[in-house]
């Protein structure tokens, strides 16, 4: 008996160590950011698509009227015992298919992460400026069709601030935002603005595979 009880709590906690590392639901993502009640991504739902490994949302298109998509992000509590992050995820469209930064149609749409301290004002000011922190630009993917994976180390501190300034020039701003993360997530702009909105020139969909905090 106690060793069918001792196999069973092991089990139970082996999965509860599988949930943690599992996917969030579509429905525990947001489309945004909203911002004093503004929603910076036009023309998008609130959430994602549910799909059987994660989730979806097709891209507006053709042009910057038609809308945009900046940050598709989810609460994930403290990352402050966490390594790193993996992402897969699937971009699918004609290969003649251009993705394009809604603020300068001149820059390659890009996919990078995200890192957004609780609390954050959104002004940047202050301490604010250390509340968001976005994936090294060696991270920074130009959106292409096909599947990509993202592996980033959370002890790289190339990570950078809303303002520019790297995770080694204030590592204790950097460690702090992990212990108090509020949103993690994926940002959709330029390699020069990482979150200011994407659209594309046709139809096109991005799948998210996985997502996971190990």
């Amino acid at each position: 008996m106690r060793k069918t009880k001792a196999f069973l709590i092991g089990t139970l906690l082996a999965l509860a160590g599988l949930a943690a590392l599992a996917t969030p639901w579509a429905n525990e993502w947001t489309i945004g950011p909203i911002i004093r009640g503004k929603n910076y991504s036009v023309n998008m739902p609130l959430q994602p698509e549910p799909t059987r490994s994660g989730w979806a949302f097709d891209f507006p298109y053709p042009s910057r009227s038609s809308g945009h998509v900046h940050y598709v992000s989810f609460d994930p509590g403290s990352l402050a015992d966490k390594s790193r992050i993996v992402v897969d995820y699937r971009v699918t469209a004609d290969r003649r298919t251009r993705f394009v930064h809604q603020e300068h149609p001149q820059l390659a749409g890009t996919v990078s992460l995200v890192i957004q301290r609780r609390g954050d004002s959104w002004n940047a000011r202050g301490r604010y400026e250390h509340y968001r922190w976005y994936s090294p630009n060696e991270h920074v993917h130009e959106i292409t069709p096909g599947v990509r994976r993202m592996v980033i180390e959370l002890d790289n501190l190339g990570w950078i601030s809303v303002l520019g300034q790297r995770a080694n020039e204030n590592p204790r701003a950097f460690r702090e935002s992990l212990a108090q993360a509020g949103q993690v997530g994926l940002v959709f702009g330029s390699a020069a603005a990482r979150g200011h909105g994407v659209f594309a020139t046709a139809p096109a969909s991005f799948e998210l595979l996985s997502f996971e905090t190990e």
